[in-house]
């Protein structure tokens, strides 16, 4: 019989004192743990009851319910009044062993590991034989000797790296900069969050938006969080005293190596002032060497949509999926731009090994359990040559269960925001959840969390979150993305309590009006973005018969950017020259069972958007040995209209049906022209 942790020993007395269900939030409440920390206990606590022949029963919009033969639950009840807990599960112990090793000075004793945890110190040496090969993915050292101890050594930059990694894998959004306290009796939890510097991050958040940079309104969230994260452990390992010891540790060699220096020392001046806390050059230069990651990765991930790799991925996954159902998910717009976000980073999480966290993974599979056996062989069947977890499953599921429920839009007055902690995924199954049982809610978008914190009031009616946010209490509603029958209720009564008794305290409700008129014209006008960008692409549209005869790729690739130079697409042509070069390397640019490529980028050396075709005279050489003998150059300006962003993906889409290749390789200008001119229209039109 394994051994039962205080905080499992809580849940099992909860289960057992109840005759009904009981919902996972409310197990959370009374344990004060988060939900995200229930549902891990639950799979744990799985194998535990089943010992006792006892089952957990979960049903969907209800709870959770312990449920068995009344000798097992005799025995169960026997065995808690016997058994002496464990002070730690043996997840919980090795978070505490890696945070203290991390933050330690010098080696630690076996012995006192063993004593702090309450365990042997053979416990301990089990622990960081398994915790070894996690320390050296970060180019750390795991170094264990005689009468010496135990301790992690390596550069002070991998060590942040790995401790940024700890909390992603074990923190919520909302246990960083939600309001909700630290929890008194779990020293771990508080330990990890005292390590990555909990306590100044908001104050790290707060100046990095007083400094008014256009580039952080821009970036994806999952980005903007790394770099908080990363800057609030960079602010804590200053505090403690662990600086970073050589400027190349650093990334760069001299101040004039970062675009960002200015910025960088402005804002480091500003945080130094609110926290009283001096920041040595080496640093700003590694906060400035952030800035710049952060900036590069954005930009080469942000035109997502052109990466034909992907495109492939996500359309076979669909068409997989509708075989074995029968529905049309390839006519659904919204689940392919949702998949094309979601599957990119996933995929590189799985690759870099990190731990793919599902809190919903437990509902998702009652709910939909008939879509996750779909979804599981529909991702097989795409032989990734990697082992997708069923917690990645779960938000594939996600996805195409927002599909299926996806429902025409009724007449709404209330409007609301979503703010999802869990990604695209989970805000497109509660946005749709929320158009099938409450159809009154008009669901404006989905935002992060920062982004909420500073919306003003009188753009929306009501924030529905699934986290925890930093805003009084009376700002949001927090329900889960699943949306059960008890959250449907608690939110028709916050909107019944507190939105509408909001409303009927003004006096004015012209305001409503020119909000609902305001956004009609919005909507006119995105619709005329999409179409000037559409007619202005395909008036441009270009073919050229390129004679390439000796040239190699980068030969080839500057042939065709001469033919732009006049035009007033581009600028600095061997800037743009390098920019593909680079992703060419980085990813093939060949459509797949096909002789053709997509070359694309977005730079500020780009005006205006652009798409040329050019048939090569000589076959060339890309990266794998591949030949190809025509190339679609796809360019666009740096900075990009969300309009125009569509355009480009639905072109990028289009190049995976198999009669415009044939039109690229085969046709002339004109065809092509009207090709592309009647897809782009029922895109249009099916927008309206």
């Amino acid at each position: 019989m394994r051994k039962i942790t205080a905080r499992q020993r809580q849940i099992i007395f909860l289960l057992l004192g109840v005759n009904e269900e009981i919902t996972a939030a409310e197990i959370a409440a009374s344990t004060g743990v988060s939900v995200r920390t229930v549902h891990r206990e639950m799979e744990e606590l799985e194998g535990i009851l089943g010992e006792f022949g006892l089952n957990l029963s979960r049903k969907s919009g209800k709870g959770i319910q312990l449920t068995g033969l009344e000798a097992g639950l005799a025995e169960l009840r026997s065995f808690l009044q016997e058994e002496k807990t464990a002070e730690y599960s043996g997840e919980d112990r090795k978070v505490y062993e890696l945070c203290l090793l991390l933050e330690a000075e010098e080696p630690v004793k076996l012995f006192s590991l063993a004593h702090s945890l309450k365990v042997t110190v053979a416990s301990i040496s089990y622990d960081l034989d398994e915790l070894e090969p996690w320390v050296q993915k970060f180019g750390l050292q795991l170094v264990r000797r005689r009468g010496y101890g135990v301790e992690i050594t390596g550069s002070e930059i991998d060590k942040r790296r790995a401790i940024c990694r700890l909390a992603a894998e074990h923190l919520d959004q909302s246990d960083l900069v939600g309001h909700a306290p630290q929890m008194e009796g779990n020293p771990v939890f508080n330990m990890l969050l005292t390590m990555v510097g909990k306590n100044n991050l908001m104050d790290v958040e707060n100046t990095m938006w007083d400094m008014e940079w256009s580039w952080t309104v821009e970036l994806p969230e999952i980005v903007y969080m790394e770099l908080l994260l990363g800057l609030a452990v960079t602010v804590r390992r200053v505090e403690i005293g662990r600086g970073i010891d050589s400027a190349e540790e650093a990334g760069y060699s001299r101040m004039s190596d970062h675009r960002n220096i200015a910025g960088t020392e402005q804002f480091v001046h500003k945080l130094g002032e609110l926290l009283s806390l001096e920041f040595p050059k080496l640093e700003i230069l590694y906060i400035a060497g952030l800035f710049d990651r952060v900036q590069d990765s954005f930009s080469s991930a942000d035109f997502a949509y052109g990466d034909i790799a992907l495109m492939e991925i996500v359309y076979r996954l669909t068409e997989n999926v509708v075989k074995r159902t029968g529905l049309p998910f390839q006519s659904d717009r919204s689940l392919r731009e949702g998949l094309l976000e979601h599957i990119d980073p996933a995929l590189k999480r799985i690759r870099e090994g990190t731990r793919i966290r599902n809190p919903l993974l437990g509902p998702i599979r009652k709910d939909y359990e008939f879509l996750f056996h779909i979804v599981r062989s529909a991702v097989e069947d795409l032989k990734l040559d990697l082992e997708i977890p069923d917690e990645e499953i779960g938000f594939l599921v996600m996805h195409f269960g927002a599909s299926v429920e996806r429902l025409n839009q009724l007449r709404r007055n209330v409007r609301a925001i979503l703010v999802c902690a869990s990604g695209l995924s989970s805000s497109r199954l509660l946005a749709t959840r929320l158009m099938k049982e409450m159809p009154q809610i008009e669901v404006l978008g989905n935002i992060s969390w920062y982004e909420a914190a500073r919306m003003r009031e009188e753009d929306y009616d009501l924030i529905i979150s699934t986290i925890d946010l930093p805003l009084v209490k009376d700002r949001y509603i927090k329900i889960s993305p699943l949306l059960t029958r008890e959250e449907i209720d608690k939110l028709l009564n916050y909107i019944q309590n507190t939105t509408f008794k909001e409303r009927t305290q003004s006096t004015f409700q012209e305001p409503d009006k020119s909000v609902r008129e305001e956004m009609a014209l919005e909507r006119m006008k995105s619709h005329k973005g999409i179409l000037d960008e559409m007619v202005s692409l395909i008036d441009r549209f270009r073919f050229y018969s390129l004679d390439n005869g000796g040239m190699n790729l980068p030969a080839t690739l500057s042939e065709m950017l001469d033919t732009l130079n006049g035009s007033g697409v581009i600028g600095d042509s061997d800037i743009l020259l390098e920019r593909l070069l680079e992703r060419e390397r980085m990813a093939s640019q060949v459509i797949p069972d096909t002789r053709l490529a997509l070359f694309h980028t977005r730079s500020s050396h780009i005006h205006m958007s652009s798409l040329t075709l050019y048939r090569l005279r000589q076959p060339v050489q890309l990266e794998g040995n591949t030949e190809v003998r025509v190339i679609l150059l796809m360019l666009a300006p740096r900075k990009l209209s969300k309009e125009s962003l569509e355009v480009l993906s639905e072109i990028s889409a289009l190049l995976l049906n198999s009669e415009l290749v044939r039109l690229l390789e085969e046709r002339t200008e004109a065809e092509i022209k009207r090709y592309l001119s009647s897809e782009l229209l029922r895109f249009f039109e099916n927008k309206m």
